[in-house]
């Protein structure tokens, strides 16, 4: 594998890194700043919803930049973000630099998907992608726990400095390791946004939205959870956050083993999965030991359905799935923004630290309905064949693939 990779490997990673390690430090920084841990949780929520924003913007501003190029504005962007919340002298600019951070993360992962692919022989182009994204999945392992270890020692300002310099050597990386990158082609706008006309399209966002979405009630306030109710000292969510990083690779590994054998199936079995175990939460929350096992529990299984996810969605676009890739991203990121927000909500409400897991289950659930009427849908498509029913919704996809043909 080239060496490029690893420079956009230490990019994932820092963003992987960042985008988690406030969940490990929201004591600390509710604590500095006099506000409540709620209130604190939307660093997560911000910097979500910057996700949510910036990746359509930015995939559509780097379709006519030169990729190394935008790929070093990004990790600029990143850097300046980490940076500014590293010395917020109040919340609401740390907030900032939180959404500053974020705007790069949806762009990077797509436009850096298409670099690495390019750097290799064809045969090799998804495992070039895969270790791009190895950055992300080491970061839940490596840099959030080490973030938080370091946080709660040091400061959590060290940790967001810290952040920052792993911006600064992916940069440094991509400048000296990747090749020169062409201007790209210019595809249509028109036709990378007829691809949202698809019903199955939208239903997959919504699958990303609920279903992934429903382990970030569980990850943005884990650290209260697992101190104030299950009565771990602060230093073991480090060890904590370290099994739920394991969760989450084994499950990645899982997800994209299957995606393409039985890509349905797949997310049956993660959504059903994962909605059991975030109910389970709240009961076994109050023990350690059971604590322990359905955290990385939770992080399997809501990382088993991303795989098939992004795949659902390059599926149902294969002529124009640039920015559709780059919005589902978002939606992943939507999803968290939800999750913090009704978790925060219902702790403000008086409810306990383990309730918002509640509203997670509710949500994966909600998503697995989703799943289901997705291949219903598509069932009855494949049944009628030629003979679709004049605006049905199977009548408006088909004649949208059409169209995109």
């Amino acid at each position: 594998m080239p060496l490029a990779l690893l420079a956009l490997a230490i990019g994932a990673f820092g963003i992987g890194t960042t985008e988690f390690v406030t969940s490990g430090l929201l004591p600390e920084v509710a604590e500095e700043f006099g506000v409540s841990i709620p209130t604190a949780g939307l660093l997560t929520t911000g910097y979500a919803l910057g996700v949510v924003v910036g990746a359509p913007m930015l995939a559509i501003v780097g379709s006519r930049v030169p990729r190394k190029r935008m790929l070093m504005a990004l990790m600029g962007l990143f850097v300046a973000g980490n940076a500014l919340s590293a010395v917020a002298p109040i919340f609401g600019v740390m907030l900032a630099g939180r959404i500053v951070a974020s705007l790069a993360h949806g762009a990077f992962f797509g436009i850096g998907a298409i670099v690495a692919a390019g750097l290799v022989a064809p045969h090799k182009k998804a495992g070039a992608i895969a270790m791009m994204f190895t950055g992300l999945t080491v970061a839940n392992v490596v840099g959030v726990p080490l973030g938080t270890l370091v946080g709660q020692n040091l400061g959590w300002r060290v940790t967001f400095f810290i952040i920052a310099g792993l911006g600064v050597l992916a940069i440094l990386g991509i400048t000296a390791l990747v090749p020169p990158q062409p201007l790209p082609e210019r595809s249509p706008i028109r036709g990378e946004l007829a691809a949202f006309r698809n019903p199955q399209v939208l239903l997959a966002m919504g699958m990303t939205v609920l279903g992934f979405g429903g382990v970030f009630t569980m990850s943005t306030y884990v650290t209260p959870m697992m101190t104030e109710v299950t009565g771990f000292a602060p230093s073991s969510v480090t060890w904590l956050l370290v099994l739920f990083g394991l969760g989450m690779v084994a499950g990645n590994l899982v997800g994209g083993r299957y995606a393409d054998r039985a890509l349905m199936p797949m997310l049956y079995v993660s959504l059903s999965a994962l909605a059991i175990v975030l109910a389970l939460l709240p009961l076994t929350a109050h023990n350690k030991i059971a604590a322990a096992v359905t955290i990385p529990l939770i992080g399997a299984f809501g990382f088993a359905s991303v795989p098939p996810l992004q795949k659902r969605v390059l599926d149902q676009t294969a002529d124009a799935p640039t920015l559709a890739s780059a919005v589902n991203i978002g939606a992943f990121n939507l999803g968290n923004a939800m999750a913090a927000w009704l978790g925060g909500l219902v702790i403000s409400a008086g409810f306990s630290y383990t309730a918002p897991n509640w509203v997670g289950a509710l949500m994966a659930a909600s998503a697995l309905v989703l799943a289901l009427v997705s291949a219903s849908l598509e069932r009855r498509t494949n049944r009628d064949g030629g003979r679709i029913v004049a605006g049905s919704p199977a009548a408006a996809m088909t004649a949208t693939a059409s169209a995109s043909r």
